[in-house]
């Protein structure tokens, strides 16, 4: 049997052969066992990021191992031509989630969730308000994708500006800001699009009074309320979904990350009646739905059941909250549940925090240059948060020894 390739060995594979679009960490890992990982050299880790909250079931997590292990064997796709027995049932389970009367569309990832919502509003909107109705308006500093479409949706110009000219009919204006919003709002609009937390650019929550007024001003308006719940949705906010803390429905909303707890599937749920928007032949995947990652995401929410992981995520998050309050150099912690950001004292850079953070074993990310992004899995145990904050006072404490 040949020895398991060395991380030097990685490296020069993926520089020979991987297109260079990530500026990757000098790590590579092997093996993953809940909040654990180990890289190449046998070094453990605590993961406190879940590989941007997607495995928040953790690593390897048996009950879904199972599943994917038996479906493996029985069948792993057939076409979207015909029926297959896991995509209606796991429909119908988030259908139920998201209080019912809707429809599901599957597919692989985040970005073709919303890229799903932006036709289905533009076709929703065209055909209830004229060929002009297909504007969506979005926030600065919020993701919703790297295709061309959803680029054209996140509010950040710095990685629009590579991949002009995008695609016409979107709008961004400032977060939380109502005024900003209903005067962009007008009669060209479909739809409005927005995160119940934006995730990757900052980790900022949506104030409760801002998401009520933004869908009573749809309602006014006649466009569509879109939140994006990609990052946010299936427990991690301490509720099903982020915009259940403002109490508010949306017409469609989309998630993905948590749903396969690493297997490859996204979701766009619509009200029914707007989902009707759509025809046979107007939107379309290839993988979306497939039985094997629909059984998956099946065992995932079975697990997600058991362990009442909105609770635990809400519960665990407070501790969280509190320990890393407690940290000298911490200056804020913001987020809901287990998706927090503590921002830093003036002087102190997030990414240098993070890499020193990482050669001592834990994993978090700067998301932004002054705040560190913690979303561990939603089953993390109270030991394993003292311990990453452990790790993190002691990475803090040094550099202000350095610095003084």
């Amino acid at each position: 049997m040949n020895a398991s390739p060395t991380f030097e060995e990685l490296r020069a594979l993926d520089a020979a052969h991987v297109m260079q679009t990530y500026a990757r960490l000098p790590v590579a890992f092997v093996r993953g066992d809940g909040t654990q990982l180990w890289d190449t050299e046998g070094r453990r880790y605590l993961d406190f990021l879940s590989g941007l909250a997607v495995t928040s079931l953790g690593h390897a997590h048996p009950a879904v191992a199972d599943a994917i292990a038996e479906q493996a064997r029985t069948l792993l796709h057939v076409s979207n031509l015909y029926y297959n027995d896991a995509q209606p049932r796991l429909a119908e389970r988030l259908d139920t989630l998201l209080g019912g009367n809707g429809n599901v569309f599957f597919c692989n990832s985040g970005a073709e969730a919303n890229e799903c919502a932006i036709k289905l509003a533009r076709r929703y909107g065209q055909a209830n308000g004229g060929r002009e109705r297909y504007h969506v308006i979005s926030a600065y500093a919020s993701f919703h994708g790297r295709t061309l479409a959803t680029l054209a949706a996140t509010g950040q110009p710095q990685k629009q500006e590579t991949f002009q000219p995008l695609p016409s009919g979107f709008r961004q204006v400032a977060y939380a800001d109502l005024d900003a919003l209903s005067a962009a709002l007008d009669e060209r609009a479909c739809a409005v699009l927005l995160e119940s937390v934006q995730g990757e650019g900052g980790v900022n929550p949506a104030p409760v009074e801002y998401l009520r007024a933004v869908r009573r001003l749809c309602d006014e308006r006649e466009a569509l309320l879109i939140i994006d719940e990609v990052q946010t949705g299936l427990g991690r906010t301490g509720r099903w979904f982020g915009f259940e803390h403002s109490g508010v429905q949306p017409d469609i909303v989309t998630m993905a990350k948590a749903l396969g707890n690493g297997v490859p599937i996204g979701a766009c749920w619509a009200r029914r009646d707007v989902a009707s928007a759509f025809a046979p032949g107007d939107h379309a995947t290839t993988f979306g739905g497939q039985p094997f990652a629909a059984r998956a995401a099946l065992a995932v929410l079975d697990v997600m059941d058991a362990e009442a992981v909105p609770e635990r995520a809400a519960k665990a998050g407070e501790r969280l909250t509190s320990a890393l309050g407690a940290l000298p150099g911490v200056q804020e912690v913001r987020g809901l549940g287990l998706l927090l950001a503590a921002e830093l004292a003036p002087g102190i850079d997030a990414k240098g925090v993070a890499t020193r953070c990482l050669e001592q074993g834990l994993i978090v990310n700067a998301v932004t240059p002054s705040a560190l992004r913690f979303a561990p899995p939603l089953l993390v145990s109270d030991d394993e948060i003292g311990e990453a904050i452990a790790i993190l006072a002691r990475v803090l404490n040094e550099l202000s020894e350095v610095a003084s």
